[in-house]
């Protein structure tokens, strides 16, 4: 593909103005027509009547834009055309020769077929990348059976090398270090090995149980199946804090899900953020405040106390 090329000072040129937007509309495809046929700027005077009219075609010649057969043009490169036929002023000047468009072209049709034959050469490679002349065995060049294994599986590894010769850290030297097990040694009877705290299918653990069962009773159903370390977390939620409080705290956070919990590890972060309360202290919303009674000096005594818990939960956890 080439290009007629326009100069960006075409829009206030004074010949451009003289010549009118009609005739330079034929002017652009004029140049687009010699530009892809390589005419060095010729206009057939057929191509001329067919993209324009008579009068542009004048105007072009008048505003110096075109020549018609006779001119007397001194730019040199102006060619004298064929009489009927038109020539662009200065295209030469803006706009490449044919001979070197052709010899470009030429090139690069050159250049894309070399990128396409190394491509394919390649390709041909990562196929069969043993299918060469090079690599490509010759007859009675067949191995005999007992010589077809690799030689890599034929070396005799000696005992100095891969790890085989003096004993590592890890073979005794070091007593800090594990020892390995001894053969000689029976292993430990079943009856020994002490069971796991909690299984891979774990149970309930004994003080969890009312907070499952209160759940349960409440709507709330959902897997108990925990990892240890959550066990122990949810252990220590229920040993601070009422099981009525988590129940309440759960019916809340399984009214507001988006879709039903299905474990009871979603509502951990909420139980954990909750204050402690106290067996029997009231845990429904605005629970927080506390009736004193003055009557009961006692009793407003143990409410102070239970109020300044609430307060610092890290204080009393220390």
């Amino acid at each position: 593909m080439t290009w007629f090329k326009v100069d960006d000072t075409a829009h206030a040129n004074p010949k451009m103005l003289r010549a009118g937007n009609a005739a330079l509309g034929l002017w652009v495809r004029a140049g687009a027509y010699a530009a892809q046929h390589l005419t060095e700027g010729t206009v057939p005077g057929v191509v001329a009547q067919l993209y324009g009219t008579a009068p542009q075609a004048r105007k072009l010649v008048a505003a110096g834009l075109w020549h018609a057969h006779g001119h007397t043009c001194p730019a040199p490169k102006c060619k004298q055309p064929a009489p009927g036929d038109y020539y662009i002023h200065d295209f030469l000047i803006y706009n490449p020769t044919r001979a070197k468009v052709e010899d470009e072209r030429a090139r690069s049709a050159e250049r894309q077929q070399r990128a396409r034959e190394k491509a394919a050469e390649q390709r041909n490679q990562e196929r069969n990348p043993l299918d060469s002349s090079v690599n490509r065995p010759r007859i009675g060049d067949d191995p005999t059976p007992e010589n077809r294994e690799s030689f890599a599986n034929q070396i005799e590894f000696p005992q100095d090398i891969a790890g085989q010769g003096d004993p590592s850290q890890r073979d005794g030297m070091d007593p800090s270090r594990s020892p390995r097990p001894d053969p000689t040694r029976p292993a430990v009877p079943p009856t020994e090995v002490q069971p796991a705290s909690y299984g891979s299918t774990p149970a309930v653990p004994p003080n969890v149980v009312p907070l499952r069962d209160e759940l349960t009773a409440a709507g709330i159903v959902v897997e108990w199946s925990l990892e240890t370390a959550d066990w122990f977390r949810l252990e220590a939620i229920v040993a601070r804090t009422a099981v009525p409080a988590l129940v309440d705290h759960a019916r809340e956070q399984w009214r507001r899900a988006r879709s039903r919990p299905r474990s009871v590890r979603y509502f951990l972060p909420g139980w954990t953020a909750l204050p402690p309360v106290a067996a029997g202290a009231p845990t429904a919303p605005g629970a927080d405040v506390i009736p004193l009674d003055a009557a009961r000096p006692g009793r407003v005594a143990r409410a102070a106390d239970m109020f300044a818990a609430a307060l610092n939960p890290q204080e009393n956890a220390q």
